[in-house]
């Protein structure tokens, strides 16, 4: 598979992690899942992340996922592996499993407690030499989680020390100013390009696009608004670009409820014969009957709402 470098774009869509409704690591839901995202049209996808409930798989089960997901996708569909650990042995093991298995690169986010900029440096410097200078690194910027802030020019300075370090992606909100700080600062001739992919369920996407962005690496349970609104931008359609995402719009406020969100795209997946269970491991949310019909309602009136203005809907539903 392809490796990620400092001119990734497109999509690289967070992929949930399967189980069965006994909880059950789902194998075989994991085909479908990469078939969905493939047929969306992503270019690729970033496994053990937040929206993969990463903490909640056993050191084996985390292995045996990322060899169905690099079983399942095609050889030039490139997934990167999150690898974030308090332990860093058990990060640089994981990570090193994963590029042999055929990974594109993988994501370190910041471990809690790197308050002063020193700290995060050494952290990285660290986790750099230890993963060799053939391992890609997606640095992930993700504050509302990890409680680390991390400026604009630390990010230049890591990506310029640090050659690995080839992707941010960004998650800092509000963070707009700070995107086209690292856009601007990138490319130059003193510091390399570094490619960006944002997160956030892809709620500010346009907005980051035309701030510099070169795509998304968020969960959104109909990826191909994520893979069109690109598309539509890189190629110049900015206009139009945003009118699609501004009809999705709906349904991309309501997967980004804190605390439920990864429970409406679950169900949203099952609902898309994506994955067959919606099951989230405890300790995790659950949706009422009020949420399930809600849900429903929601969906039947943004689909009609995109297909009258002729974007793609994607594949089956039921209620």
């Amino acid at each position: 598979m392809p490796l990620i470098d400092r001119n990734t774009r497109g999509v690289y869509v967070i992929a949930a992690t399967p189980f069965a409704d006994d909880g059950a690591l789902d194998l075989g839901s994991i085909d479908t899942l990469v078939d969905a995202y493939v047929e969306a049209g992503c270019d690729g996808m970033t496994i053990l992340g937040v929206m993969g409930e990463a903490p909640k798989l056993s050191p084996e089960e985390s292995r045996a996922a990322i060899a169905r997901f690099m079983a399942r996708a095609p050889k030039d569909f490139g997934t990167i592996v999150g690898v974030s650990a308090p332990g860093t042995d058990n990060l640089v093991r994981l990570a090193h499993s994963a590029m042999e298995a055929g990974a594109a690169g993988v994501m370190v986010a910041p471990i809690p407690g790197l308050a002063l900029e020193a700290a995060l440096v050494g952290y990285y410097a660290q986790v750099c030499e230890a993963l060799g200078p053939d391992v890609p690194v997606v640095f992930q910027d993700y504050p509302q989680l990890t409680g680390v802030k991390v400026a604009a020019s630390t990010i230049l300075r890591l990506t310029r020390d640090y050659p690995q370090i080839v992707m941010l992606k960004h998650e800092d909100c509000p963070g707009l100013s700070k995107l086209q700080a690292v856009r601007e600062g990138s490319g130059t001739a003193d510091t390399p390009r570094l490619s960006i992919l944002c997160g956030n369920g892809g709620i500010y996407l346009p907005q980051e696009l035309q701030r510099g962005a070169d795509g998304a690496m968020t969960g959104f349970a109909w990826p191909e608004m994520l893979v069109d609104v690109c598309r539509l931008h890189h190629a110049g359609k900015v206009d139009e670009a945003e009118d699609l995402f501004d009809a999705w719009l709906p349904l991309i406020r309501h997967e980004q409820q804190p605390g439920i969100g990864i429970a409406l795209r679950k169900e949203a997946l099952k609902r898309r014969g994506a994955i067959k269970s919606a099951k989230i491991r405890a300790p995790g949310p659950s949706l009422s009957a009020a949420d399930l019909a809600e849900l429903t309602r929601l969906i039947a009136r943004t689909e009609a709402r995109v297909a009258a203005i002729g974007g793609r809907t994607g594949g089956k539903l039921a209620a």
